[in-house]
């Protein structure tokens, strides 16, 4: 028996990359995942290639998160579908990337609207489930840059800080019903937007890595699992780095 055994987890951002990773170990856990993903295309694939390894375990579902309206709708079908929530991992992310000197005020828009808006969104939708269910969890997904801010991602960092300030905030609104919020802080994982990058500036940023090598999605999904396990019950209003020592 898996350590999420029966459990309805919701994932957003979960039609490639990390929240893809995310949502396929749940369901190894023995959970039930609702995939979201901006694109139909996406959480259906995702969602396919989850119940080929783990049949029935995944649902896919497609919305902005950034907008407000469809995402209290997308809400109302997933409790429908699954009749609650235990667990909410916010995933979902956008860059546009740029100087601030040359950054639109519609770069900035785009970026917090998903990153940070998206996850408050996300949590409305699902706050009454999430707060009525025995140890129910709330993950958000924030990043290193949130931590130490990058030059040309001004916007990024903001709503990744941002979304640290969320958790501790849910956390401690929360914790009366046992329910816990924390964060993880990917450094450089290595995803499809990744491997567009050229061997200069990988190189470079290995230099500032301790241990000396890229993290996987899996290295995501491991954490991400044991903070929505029982196991992680006295953990709330955490942010864990995973990072390879990036910001130790």
């Amino acid at each position: 028996m898996g350590k999420l055994q029966d459990k309805i987890a919701v994932v957003t951002g979960a039609g490639r990359g990390i929240g893809k990773d995310i949502a396929r170990r749940f369901a190894a856990e023995g959970a039930k995942v609702a995939i979201i993903s901006r694109t139909e295309a996406n959480s259906l694939a995702a969602a396919e290639a989850i119940n080929a390894a783990y049949p029935g375990a995944a649902k896919a579902y497609a919305v902005d998160v950034a907008d407000a309206n469809a995402t209290a709708e997308l809400g109302k079908q997933i409790l429908a579908d699954f009749d609650h929530v235990d667990i909410l991992v916010n995933n979902a992310g956008v860059t546009k990337d740029g100087l601030l000197l040359r950054m639109s005020e519609s770069d900035w828009d785009t970026v917090l609207d998903t990153n940070l808006k998206g996850a408050f969104n996300m949590v409305k939708a699902f706050q009454r489930s999430i707060l009525k269910q025995k140890a129910a969890r709330i993950i958000n997904i924030s990043s290193v840059i949130g931590l130490i801010g990058n030059a040309g991602q001004a916007n990024y960092a903001a709503s990744k800080a941002g979304l640290i300030g969320f958790t501790k905030s849910l956390a401690r609104e929360f914790a009366g019903r046992a329910v816990t919020a924390n964060a993880i802080a990917p450094g450089f994982i290595e995803t499809d937007m990744t491997h567009v990058l050229n061997d200069q500036v990988k190189d470079e940023i290995l230099k500032k890595i301790p241990l000396g090598f890229f993290g996987q999605g899996s290295d995501i999904a491991s954490i991400a699992a044991f903070l929505a396990s029982d196991e992680a019950r006295y953990i709330t209003g955490q942010v864990i780095a995973v990072d390879g020592g990036m910001v130790m």
